[in-house]
């Protein structure tokens, strides 16, 4: 029996933008991976001025990485970029961090990543929020080292992504939103008791399985405008 593929989302071009913007705390956190990550200042600043020119095409997001074309003068070149992925048990317990607090999925579903969230995920020991030397890359130029000045921009594009939408990084990390949303249903669903197993089962948490249906609701709406509406392009 063949694997099921894995998941993918393709973001479209982003259009020119002048400066970096404000930004979020995470996707500040992102981008000081993506500094981490440079090894000249030169291909940082490089890299930053093609990803605001909208150099980038559309990325397309998959469990532990993302591709992209970007547009370099008269050439145009292949741009791979790798994030480890969360192994089962982190994954795991990272929904059920989502699922312990009311309001975080709800949170992620608007476009928002509650710090107490993160603090909880580090405290667990599990890392979402990556940092320079998890950022992999490959490009179809001839730069010597990478990340390249490609490389930077498609990683400086996919933490503007992040911003608008934290789910990009849980893409990354092996977490796409419909398989969070999958996890958290089975997580929070109602299970008739084991009537070989001593004792009652936990009761479920009514707020918890709310949040889970105004999220499963939002997300449903989120993806009908998707293809009408253009965040980005107000930037």
């Amino acid at each position: 029996m063949s694997a099921s593929p894995r998941p993918v989302t393709t973001h479209p071009r982003l259009p020119a933008r002048r400066g970096g913007g404000a930004g979020t705390w995470w996707s500040k956190a992102v981008l000081r991976a993506v500094e981490e990550a440079a090894f000249s200042v030169a291909d940082l600043r490089r890299g930053r001025t093609l990803a605001r020119a909208g150099a980038v095409g559309s990325i397309t997001v998959s469990e532990g990485g993302a591709l992209a074309a970007v547009t370099d003068g008269q050439d145009a070149w292949t741009v791979e970029v790798t994030v480890p992925v969360l192994d089962d048990g982190d994954a795991a317990a990272f929904v059920e961090l989502v699922a312990a607090e009311s309001g975080r999925i709800g949170a992620l579903l608007a476009g928002q990543l509650p710090h107490s969230l993160v603090e909880a995920v580090e405290e667990a020991g599990v890392e979402l929020l990556p940092y320079g030397g998890e950022l992999g890359s490959a490009c179809t130029c001839d730069a010597w080292l990478d990340p390249c000045s490609h490389a930077l921009a498609v990683l400086t594009q996919l933490a503007w992504l992040i911003q608008a939408d934290p789910f990009v990084l849980t893409h990354l990390r092996g977490l796409s939103r419909d398989r969070v949303l999958r996890d958290l249903h089975a997580l929070t669903s109602p299970r008739a008791p084991d009537p070989g197993s001593p004792g009652d089962q936990p009761a479920l948490d009514d707020e918890v399985l709310d949040d889970l249906v105004v999220a499963e609701d939002a997300a449903v709406r989120a993806a009908r405008l998707l293809g009408q509406e253009r965040p980005f392009d107000a930037w």
